[in-house]
């Protein structure tokens, strides 16, 4: 880390950048963001959001499984509680008549009310608040080195399989005719979406996630024309509302994560009036 501290020092002559802990939210601010970008163009196009939204909610219980089993760091049991519920939404969702919102809706309640249950016993709850607004300069060397596998694996697959992704996105029954199993690709990218979602939770947090892998999307969808456009579009607003938030929060003393998010819903304003006037 101490090459790429003194990379920072050298081209960002900035108070801000000064600091070791703003260079090291800047770095997971550049590796997160771009992937979040890309990979909300899927979840627009998809529909995914309630679904997104609801993995994102999980891990209140995900914190609280790993508090009753004892770990220091509920991480990894929010990690395997995300992964576990995408599966069985997926699984349902393909067995009942019922509606996908209602289903989803269903667990992502419950799973709520069961973590504030758990962690709410004793008084306990307000030690892991930090979870619902997020805390990104509070990120350490050692839990960028752990991002940074966690999203070099997540693109790895998005590398190799996004032409499939995208053809189960715009026509299934297309995809199941050039022998693409649809179902299990469906399932692929729900897991996909847990993890990043539940590993970033901590520094970005739990109320606002949805919005950053949203919002980049939506607002490129609004000013693009074709896909290649469209998630260039999204993973630029993506990256720009992350290193615009990141500065103001460290101005302004505010929660990063929110900056950011709020920086990106200017963009996508911006982009639905840009498209309104255009119409």
């Amino acid at each position: 880390m101490d090459y790429y501290y003194s990379f920072i020092d050298q081209v960002l002559p900035f108070a801000w950048a000064h600091h070791e802990f703003m260079k090291n939210a800047l770095l997971a601010v550049l590796m997160v963001t771009p992937l979040f970008g890309i990979t909300g163009t899927m979840i627009v196009n998809n529909r995914m959001a309630f679904f997104s939204d609801a993995i994102g909610h999980s891990a209140l219980t995900g914190i609280a499984i790993g508090v009753l089993l004892g770990f220091t760091d509920p991480l990894w049991a929010m990690i395997v509680f995300s992964v576990l519920l995408a599966l069985a939404i997926s699984y349902i969702k393909t067995r009942t008549t019922t509606s996908t919102d209602t289903l989803i809706g269903v667990f992502s309640s419950t799973a709520v009310a069961l973590g504030i249950v758990i962690l709410s016993r004793g008084g306990g709850f307000n030690r892991y608040s930090r979870f619902l607004i997020g805390d990104l300069l509070s990120i350490t060397p050692g839990e960028l080195g752990l991002l940074a596998l966690v999203l070099a694996g997540i693109a790895a697959f998005w590398i190799f399989g996004f032409n499939r992704l995208l053809m189960v996105s715009l026509s299934p029954s297309l995809a199941l005719s050039r022998g693409i199993d649809v179902r299990w690709w469906e399932i692929g990218f729900s897991v996909l979406m847990a993890v990043m979602v539940t590993v970033s939770i901590q520094w970005v947090g739990i109320m606002i996630i949805n919005s950053l892998l949203v919002l980049p999307a939506a607002a490129a969808r609004n000013v693009s024309i074709g896909m290649r456009r469209y998630h260039l579009v999204s993973v630029l607003l993506a990256l720009g509302s992350g290193l615009a938030g990141l500065i103001l929060s460290y101005y302004w003393g505010t929660a990063t994560g929110a900056t950011i998010v709020l920086v990106t819903a200017l963009l996508y304003l911006a982009s639905l009036v840009k498209r309104l006037w255009s119409d």
